[in-house]
């Protein structure tokens, strides 16, 4: 693996500029974080709060998942999250001018209750986004999560599933007809049936998820986080505890497992002329990563 960037304040969220630059957040730092090619690295806006994913809109501007802020704590020389830093700091949706910075948020309710902790988001290709609500832990209980969408101007959005056991990476198919969420105490990939922008298939089902079906849960103890899909199909999601990358199937297969040296590997995201260059967030060694993957990955709406 190559490392493109280091000294990353918990970076996650990355994303492959047009340009072939990257941007990803860094949630201690507060800040939506550009990085050129060589390393070189500048701070575009700083958000505050805890910024966390990140995706680029059909007019050409990041939005962020700012989930409101995390608690820290310190082994060794690094720095862990430790929870979350009140139940008062609510989230939000952000939009950030990669040209001047200017941040405005996009969104701070699902319409009817105040966003807990967003965390992950993926475009469709109708102008819209999902985006995963984390929910908030306390010492003793914890909220749900949802899934959410909404539209890149700011004229809707609403709460779509719930409730959700710590929703974290999100992912369309390659069709767009299939949404995959991950879960991370409970590592557990789902997925529903999208039947028109912002919906999904519902059933009749009176069983918990009743309106999606569980693709994938490991046989083995391990956190999943965010997530990537490849052109093929494959779902490959960030890996806590063990550290790594696990790529599954559609199927429910596990088809892979790429180990990589920092046990809270966050996020993944693809670019190159060929959609093979796998960019990994490495987070509590504050890396940005480069390795060269197997398959191609899914070209991103916009």
């Amino acid at each position: 693996m190559d490392v493109v960037a280091k000294d990353l304040w918990f970076p996650e969220g990355p994303l492959v500029l047009p340009d072939g630059n990257l941007v990803v957040v860094e949630i201690r730092r507060q800040t939506l974080t550009h990085i050129r090619k060589d390393g070189v690295k500048t701070i575009i806006a700083k958000t505050g709060g805890g910024p966390n994913g990140a995706a680029l809109g059909p007019d050409s501007q990041i939005y962020i998942c700012n989930n409101g802020g995390l608690g820290w704590r310190t082994s060794g020389n690094k720095y862990l999250p430790d929870g979350n830093l009140s139940a008062k700091a609510n989230g939000r949706i952000e939009r950030v001018s990669l040209d001047s910075g200017l941040l405005e948020v996009l969104y701070e309710t699902d319409g009817e209750r105040k966003l807990r902790a967003p965390n992950d988001i993926v475009f469709d290709a109708f102008g819209g986004f999902w985006f995963t609500d984390f929910g908030r832990s306390r010492e003793r209980d914890r909220d749900y999560g949802s899934v959410c969408y909404a539209m890149a101007d700011g004229s809707k959005i609403r709460e779509v599933l719930f409730p959700l056991i710590e929703p974290n990476g999100l992912g369309l198919s390659p069709d767009g007809q299939t949404l995959y969420v991950s879960e991370t105490g409970t590592a557990k990939v789902w997925a529903w049936d999208v039947s028109s922008p912002g919906e999904i298939m519902r059933s009749r089902s009176h069983l918990p998820y009743k309106d999606g079906r569980l693709v994938f849960s490991p046989p083995n103890l391990r956190s999943f986080d965010s997530m990537a899909v490849e052109a093929g199909g494959n779902i490959c999601i960030g890996t806590l505890g063990l550290g790594g990358i696990t790529v599954c199937t559609p199927q429910g297969l596990e088809l892979d497992f790429l180990s990589v040296p920092d046990p809270l590997t966050t996020n993944i995201c693809f670019g190159g002329d060929n959609m093979d260059d796998a960019y990994i967030t490495a987070s509590l060694s504050g890396r940005l990563l480069r390795y060269k993957w197997p398959r191609s990955g899914l070209k991103l709406n916009n």
